[in-house]
């Protein structure tokens, strides 16, 4: 284990976790339940993360993702994803001028900072690649010429796990550019109560309108910088290697996880501790964050799928196989 004592200054994370409040208590007025959520979709901004929310309709996906944008004073684009969605749709077009004889680049709605895409899974491949660069880069080539998109640059993407009629399956390696698949499920009674409840107080007034901005996208950039600081141990990475390692020798697996997984889960283990207040990640912060980082990204073998064997099962005989570091 290192030596902690070297470890010098705290961190100061009270304005973060400040913000974590506020932001929580602004979606309480709109979102019943669904706190998990919540944290994952910060701690993935804070991450500098992309998120696949994916659930039935009506259980506040759409909803949620436009919340947490108009949370952020920065740039916000909703993208509906259709079948005849063409890539110049997402990433924009060079038009002619006549006036100076130039064609002249006009931005698509993917140049934005908070990126709404509901329903990815219903464009086709071509359109789907169109997202390949820009998730993974943060730019755009169009007509042999890189565009930079402004920071922060996070996308919010949406999907139905039931309706298969004109969808199209994401491609691993575009699964691959999220760092959480989140998983949202039906209320309770008590919370399903509550909804009705609110909906039935705030009569004609929208749900939008009781959301303000509380933070801007220079705060979020200052935020992931102060994550990117957050101690863990060497035992703790070493354990996250030994993990994604035993996705790739696994035989209820087709496909295992990447280096980009394990990245992923350190960095979200540090958000995840930064806003509940700790400087340090914990063996459990790392546990909790397996799930909605590998769960997209691990393949059942045909076998295991034939048996109705589930991707988080797998998930949790890894982990749980995995000696705890002390």
């Amino acid at each position: 284990m290192e030596n902690t004592e070297s470890f010098e200054s705290r961190i100061n994370l009270n304005e973060l976790n400040n913000t974590y409040e506020s932001l929580k208590n602004q979606f309480s007025k709109v979102i019943i339940g669904q706190s998990k959520m919540i944290d994952y979709m910060l701690v993935a901004m804070l991450s500098n993360g992309h998120v696949l929310l994916e659930g039935v309709p009506g259980i506040a996906k759409t909803l949620s993702a436009k919340l947490m944008a108009k949370s952020i004073s920065s740039g916000f684009s909703r993208i509906q994803f259709t079948p005849d969605l063409m890539p110049s749709d997402v990433l924009g077009t060079s038009i002619f001028n006549m006036s100076n004889s130039h064609f002249e680049f006009n931005k698509g709605p993917i140049f934005s900072n908070i990126i709404l895409i509901d329903e990815i899974n219903r464009a086709p491949a071509k359109t789907q690649s169109a997202l390949f660069e820009v998730m993974e880069e943060r730019q755009a080539t169009i007509d042999g010429k890189t565009y930079i998109l402004d920071t922060p640059f996070i996308v919010f993407a949406t999907q139905n796990p039931i309706e298969q009629e004109g969808t199209y399956r994401l491609p691993e390696a575009q699964l691959d550019r999220f760092i959480f698949k989140i998983i949202v499920d039906y209320p309770s009674v008590d919370e399903e109560l509550q909804i009705l409840n609110n909906n039935h107080e705030r009569k004609t007034k929208s749900e939008l309108d009781q959301i303000e901005a509380i933070f801007t996208g220079e705060q979020i950039k200052a935020y992931q910088e102060l994550v990117s600081k957050i101690h863990i141990d060497e035992n703790l990475r070493k354990y996250i290697a030994q993990v994604i390692g035993k996705t790739r020798n696994n035989g209820s697996l087709f496909l295992g996880a990447s280096p980009r997984a394990s990245l992923a889960i350190m960095i979200s283990s540090k958000a995840y501790a930064a806003i509940k207040g700790r400087d340090f990640v914990t063996p459990d912060d790392i546990k909790k964050m397996c799930y909605p980082v590998l769960r997209h990204r691990l393949i059942l073998s045909p076998e295991k799928e034939m048996e109705g064997v589930t991707t988080e099962q797998i998930i949790k005989q890894i982990v749980e196989s995995v000696e705890i570091p002390r």
